[in-house]
């Protein structure tokens, strides 16, 4: 993390950008298919080579059969002493010739095939300068796009919350002058639903924005050290009502004397918030979701247990992932919470996982580096 004049810190961008990343896999397949072709080049020139060799190899070996054959049908003509040495200074002399083509052909094959290599090489090194100077453009303009996106992004979202704080505002008004009689009751309701909707529009708001803040790595978090536990009882008690009116029962579990760590507590109030409204979503009537926290070793460790349906064990980590949802049809939410999640958690030096089994509950834990690892 890197720190700012105004005491916060952003995130550095650990993992690569979605946009990058397609441009790093397109050139890794740009390069994989120039090895490939490389490597299919060289094979066949070497077979080409091996051939021909081998054939200059065969026709020295049958003009040296022809000539022992010839040898062999004078040394049976001729019996004598001088003939026989005759015969065998003619094999040596053969010999020695062949060894000689044989050397000279293997210098040739060596040479021609030295000289391919550095033509291929050559052409290997143009085609991933001209894939780098691909990636580069590519790059480049996604690097524009996503500036563009963020600054359009940052504008919008300052403009549409200025839009809801006013409809929010007008909308208390509506409520607090509502008359008491059916027609005032009427209005009063009207304008608390306004009053939802409008809270809703702005979390969504939020969450686009510090998804593009994740991925460009600026998330800012301001850490500070304090104690965790006014920050459990905030949480539970910002989700009581929406439990009891769903018959699930909501706890809190705090083991050890000392919850001391340094954090943010917004956005550590905005994780637990996404970990207890996807608790609450999927835990049926009758079920229990309990928030625990314990030290463990330097960290802190938070948990959110329910005893909903569970997750099976191939998407743990899927969960995670940006607009991931459980079920394709299920359109509760916008699927970014837990993404969002991973990169404020992360982005204080801890970690966050599932654990779950079908049919048994599901648990989602994170954790903080305590008051003793913060001080390294």
């Amino acid at each position: 993390m890197a720190p700012h004049e105004d005491g916060c810190m952003t995130t550095k961008n650990l993992k690569p950008q979605p946009e990058r990343k397609h441009t790093d896999d397109g050139l890794r397949v740009e390069r994989e298919k120039s090895d490939r072709e490389y490597a299919r080049r060289q094979t066949a020139l070497e077979e080409g080579s091996d051939a021909a060799i081998d054939k200059a190899r065969g026709q020295a070996d049958e003009a040296l059969r022809t000539a022992r054959d010839s040898a062999d049908a004078r040394l049976a003509r001729h019996e004598a002493a001088a003939a026989n040495a005759t015969v065998l200074q003619e094999r040596k002399d053969e010999d020695a010739t062949l060894r000689g083509e044989r050397a000279t052909a293997d210098a040739e094959l060596r040479d021609e095939r030295e000289e391919r290599m550095r033509a291929l090489s050559a052409l290997l090194h143009l085609e991933r300068l001209e894939t780098d100077t691909r990636l580069l453009g590519e790059r480049v303009h996604a690097d524009t796009g996503l500036a563009t996106r963020d600054e359009f992004l940052g504008m919008v979202s300052h403009d549409l919350r200025t839009l809801l704080g006013g409809i929010a505002l007008q909308s208390t008004l509506l409520k607090r002058h509502a008359s008491d009689d059916e027609a005032g009751q009427r209005t009063a309701q009207a304008a608390e639903k306004i009053q939802r909707f409008t809270a809703r529009m702005n979390r969504l708001i939020g969450d686009l924005v510090d998804v593009a803040s994740i991925e460009a790595g600026r998330l800012r978090i301001t850490p500070e050290l304090q104690d965790a536990t006014p920050l459990l009882r905030e949480s539970v008690d910002a989700f009581q009502a929406q439990a009891s009116a769903q018959d699930i029962m909501l706890d809190v579990e705090i083991r050890g004397d000392t919850l001391m760590a340094k954090f943010d507590p917004e956005r550590i109030l905005q994780v637990l918030a996404n970990l207890l409204s996807n608790a609450l979503k999927f835990t049926t009537a009758g079920g229990r979701v309990s928030l625990q926290v314990e030290p463990v070793g330097q960290d802190l460790r938070f948990s959110v247990k329910d005893t909903g349906a569970g997750i099976p064990s191939h998407q743990l980590e899927q969960v995670f992932e940006r607009f991931w949802q459980a079920r394709g049809e299920d359109r509760r939410g916008s699927g970014l919470g837990l993404y969002i999640s991973r990169g404020i958690v992360e982005a204080h030096g801890g970690r966050i996982w599932a654990e779950s089994q079908p049919g048994q509950g599901s648990t989602f834990a994170f954790t903080l580096p305590g008051a003793s690892a913060s001080k390294h």
